[in-house]
């Protein structure tokens, strides 16, 4: 422990720590009188715990969500726990840029999957930026441990500690623990402004929502396809499952393959512009008639595939060829009509035409010569061990219907609605304290569908602006949340299907502009990450305008479409209760 004297020098030394270099700050002394103790009340900060590198010229290559960099950062990783739990352990990291290069920027980073972050590899989207990024381990037991790690106890009751740390607690936390160490870090004056900012994609995105729903903390966020409606959600991922189980079909995946590559063939041109890219996913559920499909051919080679989540394994599949069935295009068409129950009635949305059929994986069968079922590992995760507290990865759809996943779906639910549902529509807190949202979401999204995303911004529309017409409560809402729906991406990443498609890598420093200059976005700037127009530039349309492509493809506008716009939206007529 330093003492008093020792920790007013550095406290003085602050006020010119812009003048510093990093070599000056980043140093374990000056970190651990930096640390912001008494910040929350019953959190104790561990100083013993601190540990302190610099890093000279780092090149960040380009990711999805920021372009590639160089710059110089300082790495703090810290400890903290919560006063009277036992074995209770929080570990912080953050990467502060070198004192010339800070700009009174603090960024929160989020995981994915099951994961409440995503190691170091979100942290370069903010320091570029000038921002400390910040990630936590949730305190699960380290930072290789994700939550469904920690879910069950020894004796296979719910840790529940850990279930609210993932949840939302552990965000809020680290964003007020962040923030202070920052200004302490930087010696910034009380009058002296720090902006806040999250960003992260899928389970991260969930996690930004489950601040923005609570909390004030930050005074920006750009959120991805966001895993939220948890209950719905994870279940979804066991429909297509359903879907095959109904029909007994069990398909090749180069049958859907080849139903996918005819889908985006003929929905392509239908915004206007034919470069292989779906941009109105909405046209093609109107317009294009899958029993077109029937008959065509189809033939992929052999290979050695490695799967998703934890489940689906790696495997070896001989050669595929054959031609497309009915049966074929009747679950295709099953799963993009979504969830139904044994009345018919909706259970829940699905993903749209263009997406690929990851749910609907198939594994093949050398002994018997055929292709079978593999569950969804997200899915049964989710069954297994939240709903019915087993440690196992082991489930079985055999004497599973329609209702039973809408049972599961309706016990995770309540269950879980206060803590992982996260769907709150009155955002009035956030709100109220000035705070901005860029939500974006791949429109071929194949994990998480893009009509949920949709969806809550339109529950937020409905509640918050109850007394207002359609078109002025989505005008009074894009003030200050605004959704841009990507063109050909899937799940929080460019489609290997649809190459030519944008992804809009720089949001965070729109957003930097939004919050810090007022320069509101109209259209999302976006730019081609791969293939044979890697560069291209793209502006993607705020919900609910729609691209549209016109005079032979040469002029873009972002247009309203009713007819398109009730595409997205879903009678979940299944439930009494609102599905925000």
């Amino acid at each position: 422990m330093f003492s008093s004297a020792w920790a007013l020098c550095v406290a003085a030394s602050a006020v010119i720590v812009h003048a510093a270099t990093l070599d000056d700050v980043c140093t374990s002394a000056y970190v651990k009188a930096a640390l912001p103790l008494d910040i929350l009340t019953g959190i104790t900060i561990d100083s013993s715990s601190v540990v302190v590198s610099a890093t000279k010229n780092y090149y960040s290559a380009s990711g999805d969500f920021f372009p590639a960099a160089t710059f110089d950062y300082c790495a703090v990783q810290l400890a903290y726990s919560h006063n009277g739990m036992d074995d209770d352990q929080v570990l912080l990291m953050f990467w502060l840029p070198a004192p010339d290069k800070f700009e009174n920027r603090y960024l929160s980073t989020g995981g994915g999957g099951m994961a409440i972050n995503s190691g170091n590899s979100s942290l370069p989207g903010g320091v570029m930026y000038g921002a400390v990024s910040g990630a936590t381990d949730g305190g699960f037991g380290s930072w290789d441990l994700d939550e469904d790690d920690a879910f069950l106890l020894s004796n296979g009751t719910v840790n529940y500690e850990a279930l609210y740390m993932f949840g939302y607690k552990a965000h809020h936390e680290m964003s007020v623990i962040g923030k202070q160490f920052t200004r302490n870090f930087f010696g910034m004056a009380d009058s002296e402004k720090l902006y806040a900012y999250y960003q992260a994609c899928s389970e991260g995105g969930r996690e930004g929502w489950s601040q923005i729903q609570r909390y004030d903390d930050w005074d920006g966020a750009v959120v991805g396809a966001p895993a939220f409606r948890y209950a719905f959600q994870q279940v979804q991922h066991l429909w297509s499952d359903m879907a095959m189980k109904n029909l007994d079909y069990y398909p090749p995946p180069c049958e859907l393959e080849k139903i996918l590559n005819l889908t985006i063939a003929a929905c392509d041109p239908l915004d206007g512009l034919t470069d292989g890219v779906v941009s109105r996913t909405d046209l093609c559920k109107l317009h294009y008639d899958l029993d077109k499909a029937i008959g065509e051919s189809y033939y992929c080679a052999a290979e050695t595939s490695s799967g998703g989540y934890k489940k689906r394994q790696s495997s070896s599949t001989p050669a595929q060829s054959g031609k497309i069935t009915a049966k074929g295009v009747e679950l295709a068409e099953a799963i993009i009509n979504g969830m139904k129950d044994s009345k018919g009635q909706q259970v829940y949305l699905s993903y749209q035409p263009s997406s690929t059929w990851s749910d609907a994986s198939t594994s093949y069968n050398s002994t018997t010569d055929s292709w079978e079922m593999s569950v969804s590992g997200i899915g049964g995760d989710w069954v297994d061990r939240y709903l019915d507290l087993i440690d196992s990865e082991s489930l079985s759809l055999d004497g599973v219907t329609e209702d039973t996943l809408k049972s599961w779906i309706y016990e995770g639910w309540q269950l879980y609605d206060s803590v992982l549902q996260t769907t709150w529509p009155d955002l009035s807190v956030y709100h109220g304290a000035g705070g901005k949202i860029l939500h974006v979401h791949g429109e071929s999204d194949y994990s998480v569908p893009t009509a949920s995303s949709v969806r809550y911004w339109e529950s937020v529309r409905s509640v918050m602006y109850p007394g207002l017409s359609y078109t002025a409560g989505a005008a009074e809402l894009n003030e200050w949340y605004r959704l841009y729906l990507i063109p050909g991406a899937g799940h929080c990443s460019p489609s290997t299907d649809q190459t030519n498609g944008p992804f809009p890598q720089t949001t965070l420093q729109v957003l930097i502009e939004w919050v810090e200059k007022d320069k509101a976005p109209t259209t999302l700037p976006a730019t081609v990450l791969q293939g044979s127009e890697e560069g291209k530039e793209w502006e993607l349309c705020a919900w609910p305008l729609r691209p549209l492509w016109t005079n032979k493809g040469t002029k873009f506008e972002c247009v309203y479409d009713q007819a398109s716009i009730d595409t997205w939206h879903w009678d979940l007529n299944a439930w009494d209760m609102p599905v925000y």
